[in-house]
């Protein structure tokens, strides 16, 4: 009944969110998002929790001050997910702009292919569409796959009409690793999220002074096929998104592989906790993320 629910939800939210004049719409979304943070649940305190170790210089009023204005820029997040699908090419066009472009360019046009790998910033739907049209780079990424079976069949739905190649993470024939390795072989774009680790099998980092893991996968893939590995940044700016295309990671001359690759997804923590402490509303990290904040698996809760 609870699946049920909140795949309904979704589709009420797709259905009508879209069809609100956007400055009602915004005006809801920054109202429940008001609501929500004055109720103070679990999201709400993680927040805080996370942002504290952004901010440990930050007293008890600026934290809830940026929690603030972190829920909001995450409603935010949904309501133009629920409103893109009816984005002319020209609207998202307008509604990003990109500083770092040109790297990911001369990579391409090299026929090397690129890795563009994230945090969880600002709207990477967004970021994902413009890449697709006004970037002109059509990609492939992967999705972790959700409960109910039909959600998840809607965020696949979602992300392909907006240019996406969508993978399923697990409960699939497909090779996830070695289908992207195989765009890149070809030239293609892969755009990854990575500063979360869902196996417990990623690369343990240090992430603002305390250790946490990440996802192997951007750098491993860079390694393996030649692409080039590129940190990306996003935040709010009013009513545009801004991104960042930071400088390419290169793999480190020496080491075995497991070594280069935990130097590399280290120089990508290095890049987003920068990115991170200046756009620090725009980091939706809800979630538990460090490991001191983490149960080991099979342990009591």
């Amino acid at each position: 009944m609870r699946d049920r629910l909140v795949d309904w939800l979704y589709a009420l939210g797709w259905a009508a969110v879209k069809r609100l004049p956007e400055p009602l719409a915004r005006a809801l979304f920054s109202a429940i998002a008001d609501r929500v943070w004055r109720g103070r649940g679990k999201g709400v305190a993680q927040l805080e929790a996370n942002l504290r170790r952004v901010h440990p210089e930050a007293d008890e009023a600026r934290l809830r001050e940026l929690s603030r204005a972190g829920m909001r820029s995450y409603l935010r997040y949904w309501m133009e997910s629920f409103r893109l699908p009816t984005w002319s090419l020209a609207r998202i066009a307008d509604g990003m702009q990109v500083k770092g472009l040109e790297q990911l360019n001369e990579a391409m046009a090299a026929g090397r292919g690129a890795v563009l790998a994230l945090p969880h910033m600002g709207n990477w739907d967004l970021a994902g569409a413009w890449i697709a049209s006004a970037g002109g780079y059509p990609f492939t990424t992967v999705a972790e796959r959700l409960k109910p079976e039909s959600l998840f069949d809607r965020f696949v739905a979602y992300r392909e009409g907006l240019g996406m190649e969508v993978l399923a993470l697990t409960g699939s024939d497909v090779s996830v690793i070695g289908t992207l390795a195989r765009r890149l072989r070809e030239g293609k774009l892969v755009c990854l999220v990575g500063d979360r680790d869902l196996s417990e099998a990623g690369i343990e980092v240090d992430f603002f002074g305390e250790a946490t893991r990440m996802p192997a996968g951007p750098a491993a893939l860079a390694q393996r096929t030649g692409a080039a590995l590129f940190p990306v940044t996003l935040w709010y700016d009013g009513p545009v998104m801004r991104a960042e295309i930071h400088p390419e990671i290169v793999p480190p001359a020496e080491g075995d592989r497991r070594e280069r690759t935990s130097v590399m997804v280290q120089a990508l923590a290095d890049v987003w906790a920068e990115g991170i402490r200046e756009h620090s509303a725009d980091w939706h990290m809800l979630q538990k993320l460090w490991l001191s904040d983490l149960t080991p698996r099979g342990a009591a809760q």
